[in-house]
């Protein structure tokens, strides 16, 4: 278990496979690319996006959403147990309840300005 140095980091991909939320990374890019994952409330764009100690993900997995802060990061795949020493879950006592949006209800243009196209009658 890395204790958290400083900069220590690890690919998000690989992490989704080591904590066995995904069984392969090809698993885990597919949680990506369906925009099933957000690491810190922004979702996660790219398989190699790093996530560090403290990071917090989103995931939705199986109809459910899982809410995680990263306790360590694992060097490999372990039993469930194993894994899961490396994270806890944020009950929805811990969310700051400005801040969290569903994950169906965000898109990737949430930043875009309104359409006022009917100001310019």
């Amino acid at each position: 278990m890395n204790s958290g140095g400083v900069g220590e980091s690890i690919r998000i991909d690989r992490l989704l496979v080591y904590l066995r939320f995904a069984r392969t990374r090809s698993a885990a890019q597919s949680l990506i690319d369906t925009h099933a994952l957000r690491r810190n409330r922004k979702h996660v764009l790219r398989c190699a996006e790093q996530a560090r100690i403290g990071d917090v993900l989103t995931i939705a997995v199986g109809g459910h959403v899982r809410v995680i802060e990263l306790l360590a990061l694992p060097e490999r795949r372990g039993s469930p147990a194993q894994a899961a020493s490396y994270y806890r879950e944020v009950d929805s006592d811990g969310l700051d309840r400005k801040g969290q949006m569903t994950i169906a209800a965000s898109t990737l243009t949430a930043d875009a300005p309104p359409d006022n196209s009917e100001d310019f009658h």
